[in-house]
């Protein structure tokens, strides 16, 4: 008897589907917590208890749902055992038993089995055809909607296709796709005809695009955000007097700067082009007018406004690549008005107590997005290094004990104050528990 049977694992695999994040890390996590219920599925002895498979769980997942692990207790509990049971009840009992001891996703099971009866792995087949067909279906409506979007209703729609091309990749069992099913194939025709290679392919394919439904969304949360500055320092300008015009231009000009830095190749960033295109001549004529501006005279207004929205920009960190690097520009260009003032200004020594202040702010930030860089990098190698332990764990404890060791290293060289070491520090303790004395 196993530890954990079809239907419970089942209860709890599907319940996994909800858990954790969209992106590669959340696939990660749901796999890791897979393979643990696999190995319990694999194992023999008594059913597994409410603490066994909360502790499957819940270091990965503390949301998941208790009433889920108790639903798929009461499930792992054996039949009852009837002394009156008819001979043909037994014998349909057994030939649904040999179906599902074959259909498990064992590669020593269902290889002889695909090459001698192949169609004992008839559920199997279906199964794969079924996500196959999903697989590129939603991947199809996905690339359309992704990289011909039109609006960011398009690009919120491709994002929902890309998780369901990614669900329908994960139910794949990769490595059976070498074991070409030709009897069932020339019976119902397939649909599936790749390689492990051509399936990688796919794989990376849905990632980029996931990427790309990240990227739009957050330069279209830049758009919104510079548009809206822009109209209000606009109306600023319309409205103020004297010295308040200078501050209301150089608003003027940090909302075009910040419009300029959105990706030119997503949907926002060729709005926002367009934008600027017709709000710099404006601007321009402004300064002409006015004969005084951030750009005749007055660079320390325009560098406060730009230092401000570096300062409200980095609030509340951690915060990933893009953003840091979205902030030192900012830095950047408060240092860079500076630095137009020359020693004869009446000006100047105020504008080196900033200039100190900024370079000062710019360094750490630089600092902020090298820490972030790396400790992403380390992450992603740990998580390399964990799906390669679990895929092919070690005998042996001392190798076993020191491959894990070595992993947990690496983790603890992720910096905290990064997006990553939350994430590190979960794994830390995860990967701690799992050694053995």
């Amino acid at each position: 008897m196993y530890r954990l049977n079809n239907s419970a694992f089942n209860i709890l695999r599907d319940e996994l589907l909800n858990c954790g994040s969209d992106n590669e890390i959340g696939r990660i996590e749901r796999q890791f917590v897979t393979k643990r219920l696999k190995k319990l599925r694999r194992e023999k002895g008594s059913p597994a208890t409410l603490d066994e498979l909360r502790d499957a769980v819940i270091d990965v997942f503390p949301e998941f749902n208790e009433k889920i692990l108790k639903k798929a207790v009461k499930a792992n509990q054996p039949p009852g055992i009837f002394s009156k049971l008819k001979w043909v009840a037994i014998s349909v009992t057994s030939i649904c038993g040999t179906v599902w001891l074959v259909n498990l996703p064992f590669p020593m099971i269902r290889k002889p089995v695909a090459e001698k009866a192949p169609l004992l792995l008839l559920p199997s087949y279906i199964s794969m055809d079924k996500s196959y067909r999903g697989a590129i279906k939603a991947t199809e409506q996905a690339d359309i909607l992704v990289n011909k979007a039109t609006s960011i209703a398009d690009i919120k729609r491709g994002g929902e296709k890309v998780k369901q091309a990614q669900q329908n990749l994960d139910h794949l069992p990769v490595w059976f796709l070498g074991y070409y099913p030709q009897a069932y194939c020339g019976l119902f025709g397939c649909t599936w005809k790749f390689t492990v290679d051509e399936f990688e392919t796919a794989r990376r394919r849905v990632a980029r695009m996931d990427a790309k439904v990240f990227q739009e969304k957050n330069a279209f949360e830049s758009l919104t955000e510079g548009e809206s500055a822009l109209k209000v320092a606009k109306e600023k300008y319309q409205q103020a007097k004297g010295g308040e015009k200078e501050q209301a231009l150089a608003q003027m000009q940090a909302a075009i700067f910040s419009l300029e830095q959105i990706p030119r190749e997503t949907l926002a960033g060729k709005k926002a082009a367009t934008i600027v295109a017709a709000s710099k001549p404006d601007l321009n004529k402004i300064i002409a007018e006015d004969g005084k501006s951030s750009l005749s005279g007055n660079f320390i207004e325009a560098a406060k406004v730009f230092a401000m929205q570096a300062a409200q920009a980095s609030q509340n960190p951690p915060h990933p690549v893009y953003k840091w690097q979205q902030v030192e520009k900012l830095w950047l260009e408060a240092i860079k008005r500076l630095q137009n003032i020359q020693a004869k200004n009446p000006n100047y020594i105020e504008a080196q107590k900033l200039l100190a202040k900024y370079q000062s702010n710019q360094g750490i930030i630089r600092g902020r997005l090298q820490a972030e860089r790396e400790s992403k990098q380390i992450l992603q190698q740990a998580e390399g290094q964990i799906e390669r332990f679990i895929a092919y764990p070690s005998s042996d404890v001392n190798q076993y004990n020191a491959k894990l060791r070595g992993i947990i290293n690496k983790l603890e060289t992720v910096k905290s104050g990064t997006t990553s070491y939350p994430r590190a520090q979960q794994l830390i303790l995860s990967a701690q528990k799992h050694l053995k004395k």
